[in-house]
């Protein structure tokens, strides 16, 4: 169902219905508070199979469409994979790269960032090489590291989904490929880790940052890499996450500051990778200009 200036009253019977189907549910899967902001009839076009937008400052729910329905993410993955690492490493911590993370990122086609055998990185760089270029070699690396195993890894994503309420999400690798099936989530469970990645200071920071270089040293090689968000740069974005696979589509986690609140949103599922920009940019200036007249 698109959502058009044509279809505001539906958009307001969805939000309506989700909080009712909702109310019976256990405290850790209830819905989030639903308000409709007073232009809600001229809301932007979203033709993604799946979105949803919250206002993380005060709980509102912005907008919503089939923010349920599971779907795979494809490398949004890697916002737990990265939320996962901070609750076992310091961002100082140093991770050396092996054969196997090189060998296993080199399969499939996955987003690499080209990250060298026996080359030792702190976490944080890592983080970097994870979240900007999507790095499967990272990935592979750090849940090898701190899983420690990537299985034991992958089983304490799922257990921190589940802490966290996202009980619509199941991972099955740390990077988000289709391998194994490649898992699956919904909307409304991404916006909620992209919420808690985003209260974390040191990954706030790796998911805005545009560019990251890493000095030569006698541990490594130098490292440059650029991140795939096309947002950042606009105004008040945080990022935070791309994501692609024929499977899943394009995919986008998103955030900005705009009219003094932190609005956090997802897109699932879209047919063209630049449209999620447009889209996104789009619901963040409608939204930021409700939450402004607050």
């Amino acid at each position: 169902m698109n959502v058009t200036h044509r279809f505001g009253g539906a958009l307001i019977g969805l939000a309506v219905a989700a909080a009712a189907l909702t109310a019976g549910s256990t405290a850790a899967h209830a819905a989030p508070p639903v308000a409709t902001p007073v232009d809600a009839a001229h809301a932007p076009a979203v033709l993604a199979t799946a979105a949803h937008l919250v206002d993380a400052t005060t709980g509102q729910v912005h907008f919503s469409k089939e923010a349920d329905l599971r779907r795979p993410v494809a490398s949004l993955t890697k916002m737990m994979t990265a939320y996962v690492v901070l609750q076992r490493a310091e961002p100082t911590d140093k991770v050396e790269v092996t054969t196997a993370d090189v060998g296993y990122a080199a399969r499939g086609g996955a987003a690499v960032a080209h990250l060298r055998a026996g080359d030792t990185l702190t976490v944080e760089d890592m983080l970097h090489a994870l979240m900007l270029p999507s790095g499967a070699d990272a990935a592979h690396a750090l849940a090898r590291t701190y899983g420690p195993g990537v299985e034991e890894f992958v089983a304490a994503m799922n257990a921190t989904a589940r802490q966290l309420g996202m009980n619509d999400t199941l991972y099955v690798n740390a990077d988000g490929m289709p391998y194994g099936g490649g898992g699956h989530s919904t909307a409304r469970d991404q916006v909620r880790l992209a919420q808690k990645v985003l209260e974390n200071p040191t990954l706030e920071k790796v998911t805005s940052t545009q560019y990251h270089t890493v000095p030569a040293t006698s541990e490594r090689r130098s490292y440059s890499w650029r991140n795939t968000n096309r947002l950042l740069g606009t105004s008040g974005a945080l990022g935070v996450k791309t994501g692609y696979t024929r499977a899943a589509g394009y995919t986008l986690a998103f955030a900005a500051d705009r009219g003094g609140s932190r609005l956090v949103g997802v897109l699932l599922g879209e047919t063209s990778s630049s449209r999620r920009f447009q889209t996104a940019e789009a619901l963040l200036g409608w939204a930021g200009a409700a939450a402004a007249q607050r």
